[in-house]
């Protein structure tokens, strides 16, 4: 088997692969209902207990607290966020350093919306044993908080006062340049008697349209749910298959729940010692993720304390993981998280070097070539050896005539005595194709490189199509020189136009794929081209005689 021969096998099996792929996304768009003004979601869960936390010397009892009432909304922001917030609700969520196009003076990404058709909240209530709610309101008078300059953190502090001594306060807290929203409540139980309750932390959403097609990177990143749990780890449902996959229901303690979308996640982060029940959410067009818990019983004049996380921004590794356990797994790899993490840190240290991330994926491929070079050189070790015997096996070509059984007998005859691997130019193709996957989904996932320029007035996006089609044109090129150095003993005449074609169909392909990974493919082409030249003069033999 050639090399051209295995790259045409490889290339159509991951053409039918992301066409799998595809084909499961339009699927799951076909039973979406549209957009349209969500109704309200049910709080409880049936049939699954909250999980109670431990408050020693209380016992249960039902307290009527303040039922829940629209309460003012303020302006908390940072140097790289801006929320709007009412207590119970985050209504508006700006990322301050992610415009929404490459325009001049293109409005920042939104990815909080109290808009009815494309609403998107996070919310957080604590809920006495009757069903009613506490109700926060700001203090103090200031509406809009905004971080100080040489200030480390910028601070909002809301307050409920049941009016019988039940107190609860609760600090949202943002720091410099960070994307998680501390949220810290404090209960305290002033009042005669004791008091049940618990906080739920909730997500929901009515799901963005996500544009489909196997050469958009969006479509193949998760548009849904995706939660954490340190026996579990990771798991994620799309918006779809919420209520027809069965409700989730499941006590965690340690771990996170999350909406995620293309390149943004919103996720909360229940304190790591507290359980809470995970569950699963639709009403109509509204679909919602939820951790309730923990219950709590204060006895007169006890006092109780609850902490979270709220990550709200762009999918970050690093700070992901930073933030909780397992929340860096919601850059979601699929079955090429194995290889996508190590490429994915590899690129951002080659882009401390050279601060253009296109450059970094040139020497991202040249880290890779340097790996595989040993495999290469047998390639082409054994590349040489099929194009001295070439006369003799179309000599066999010939002699057997249209008898394709014995031809192919005889040539593996030849193959054997003179101890050359037909299978010896494949393996370093079959090596490469698990790590072009492994890119694509970097590109998809990885944030860094949306809108990020490669050569200004070219290439404005690596994430985006070759506007002018250049790389396509030059991968065609690069194709074809190949094949003229390839040796194709015992072709017969309609794989030699197939071959023919597949610089043709492979650039019609990568026309439409994101430029970062046709450029990885060219200079990865590029590279084996000039390898297979250098190799071919210093393996040259004199043709076998027929």
């Amino acid at each position: 088997m050639n090399q051209f021969r295995t790259f045409l096998l490889i290339g159509w099996l991951m053409v039918a692969f992301l066409l799998w792929q595809e084909w499961g996304k339009e699927k799951a768009a076909a039973a979406q209902p549209a957009p349209s003004v969500p109704a309200s979601t049910q709080a409880d869960v049936p049939g699954a207990q909250v999980p109670q936390a431990a408050v020693p010397g209380s016992a249960p009892a039902a307290q009527a607290v303040v039922s829940a009432t629209t309460a003012p909304s303020l302006r908390l922001s940072n140097d790289v966020l801006a929320l709007e917030l009412n207590g119970r609700d985050l209504t508006r969520a700006e990322l301050l350093r992610y415009p929404q196009t490459r325009d001049a003076g293109s409005p920042p990404v939104v990815l909080f919306d109290a808009t009815p058709a494309s609403r998107f909240v996070a919310e957080a209530f604590w809920r006495g044993s009757d069903g009613r709610e506490l109700v926060l309101r700001p203090q103090g008078d200031a509406r809009d908080i905004a971080l100080a300059d040489g200030a480390q953190t910028a601070q909002a502090i809301f307050v409920a006062d049941a009016g019988n001594g039940l107190h609860l306060q609760r600090t949202y807290t943002l720091t410099r340049g960070s994307y998680a929203l501390r949220v810290r409540d404090e209960l305290v139980n002033g009042s005669g008697s004791a008091w049940t309750g618990d906080i739920e932390r909730r997500l929901e959403r009515v799901p963005p349209p996500v544009k489909t097609g196997f050469t958009n990177p969006e479509s193949f990143s998760l548009s849904g749910a995706a939660w954490y749990s340190p026996e579990d780890k990771y798991k994620k449902r799309k918006y779809p298959k919420f209520v027809d996959d069965g409700p989730l229901n499941q006590t965690v303690t340690g771990g996170w729940i999350g909406l995620s979308q293309h390149y943004f996640l919103a996720a909360w982060v229940p304190q790591k010692d507290q359980a809470a029940l995970y569950s699963l959410g639709q009403k109509g067009h509204l679909y919602d993720v939820a951790a309730r818990g923990p219950r709590v019983t204060l006895a007169p004049g006890q006092r109780f304390a609850s902490e979270s996380t709220l990550w709200v921004g762009p999918k970050l590794a690093d700070k992901l993981d930073a933030t909780a356990p397992g929340l860096g797994l919601a850059m979601d790899y699929g079955i090429f998280t194995v290889l996508s993490k190590p490429i994915h840190w590899l690129l951002t240290q080659l882009h401390k070097l050279t601060h253009n991330w296109g450059w970094a994926i040139v020497l991202l491929v040249v880290l890779i070539k340097l790996a595989l070079y040993p495999l290469s050189a047998a390639q082409y070790k054994s590349m040489a050896k099929m194009r001295k015997f070439q006369p003799r096996i179309e000599q066999l070509k010939e002699r057997y005539g249209e008898d394709k059984q014995k031809f192919q007998m005889a040539m593996m005859d030849l193959y054997k005595k003179e101890k050359i691997n037909p299978a010896g130019g494949c393996l370093p193709l079959l090596v490469q194709m698990p790590v072009f996957l492994a890119l694509y989904y970097v590109l998809l996932e990885a944030v860094e490189l949306r809108q990020a320029p490669w050569i200004v007035g070219w290439v404005s996006d690596l994430t985006a199509r070759d506007p002018y089609f250049i790389l396509p044109v030059v991968n065609a090129a690069v194709m074809f020189l190949t094949q003229r150095l390839t040796p194709s003993p015992g072709m017969d005449p309609m794989q030699k136009k197939m071959m023919q074609m597949m610089p043709l169909v492979m650039a019609v392909m990568f026309a439409f794929f994101p430029a970062g990974l046709v450029l990885y493919w060219v200079t990865n082409g590029t590279l084996s081209l000039l390898q297979q030249w250098w190799n071919t003069k210093r393996f040259a033999e004199e043709p076998a005689k027929a």
